[in-house]
């Protein structure tokens, strides 16, 4: 029996972990998974305010953090950062929570229905508010969650754990992307979406683009390019079924006619 994605060169966008685990996943269903990392992550450019407001948060002057991305993860395990066990810990979703608890921290509240920044306002507590919480978030993080957790009675403080960086893709990828060799891209956030407009576009008609939520799909879109699937929730696991769904083609069911005999 044939594979719902037999054939279809998939380009993955982000190596290490999460590069290398959707891309087995691709191959589970018959794609043939590029792997072009397009963003890395460096120092951020404040380097003395990370350490501080990590300093702070060993030394337990932190009620709540809220951590938005593995990365961030990264970054607290390269600091050693250890948490004292009055303070909770949020996650946007179950990849990062995963990514959490796999490091040793505690995960006290994540949002079940969207793994996102929108969804961990949507849906946090109404019970839970006041304290001092830390947003540690890449350099080019939106000012939406903070705001928002403003907004609900805390004192939040941001600061920069990394910079996003673009990488170049090399020229076999773009020229497989150009000629149409790549039947899908999958764009795992904002700063992907801006990389592959900015590295990749005009993309070839009929080319797949693959987002990881409704929020990617809007950067993307923003970007200037034309999202054929998005995904239910922030998640490998769901950007890869989103993409098998849209490739099964949709079969009509069609009556047997016998021959009388």
């Amino acid at each position: 029996m044939s594979k719902p994605l037999g054939g279809w060169r998939v380009l993955v966008p982000r190596g290490g972990k999460w590069g290398d685990g959707i891309a087995a996943t691709l191959r589970s269903y018959g794609a043939v998974p590029v792997i072009a990392p397009m963003i890395n992550f460096a120092s951020p450019p404040d380097g003395a305010a990370l350490a501080n407001a990590l300093h702070e948060l060993g030394d337990g002057r932190f009620d709540w953090l809220v951590v938005t991305s593995a990365t961030t993860v990264d970054v607290l395990m390269g600091h050693r950062v250890k948490l004292p066990g009055g303070t909770r810990v949020a996650a946007v979703g179950e990849t990062t929570a995963a990514a959490l608890t796999l490091a040793g921290y505690p995960v006290h509240f994540v949002p079940e229905n969207d793994n996102s920044a929108r969804g961990l306002l949507k849906e946090w507590p109404a019970d839970v508010t006041g304290g001092r919480m830390l947003v540690p978030q890449s350099d080019i993080a939106e000012p939406n969650l903070v705001a928002g957790l403003g907004a609900l009675g805390f004192d939040v403080v941001f600061v920069s754990a990394y910079r996003t960086v673009g990488v170049p893709v090399d020229a076999d990828v773009a020229s497989a992307v150009a000629s149409g060799e790549i039947t899908a891209i999958l764009v795992s956030s904002g700063s992907v979406a801006r990389q592959i407009a900015e590295q990749l576009a005009p993309l070839p008609t009929g080319t797949v683009v693959a987002c990881i939520g409704p929020r990617t799909a809007y950067d993307a879109r923003a970007a200037g390019l034309t999202v054929d699937v998005i995904a239910e929730q922030r998640s490998a696991d769901s950007l890869v079924q989103a993409l098998v769904e849209h490739a099964r083609p949709v079969t009509a069911s069609i009556p047997v006619v016998r021959p009388n005999e």
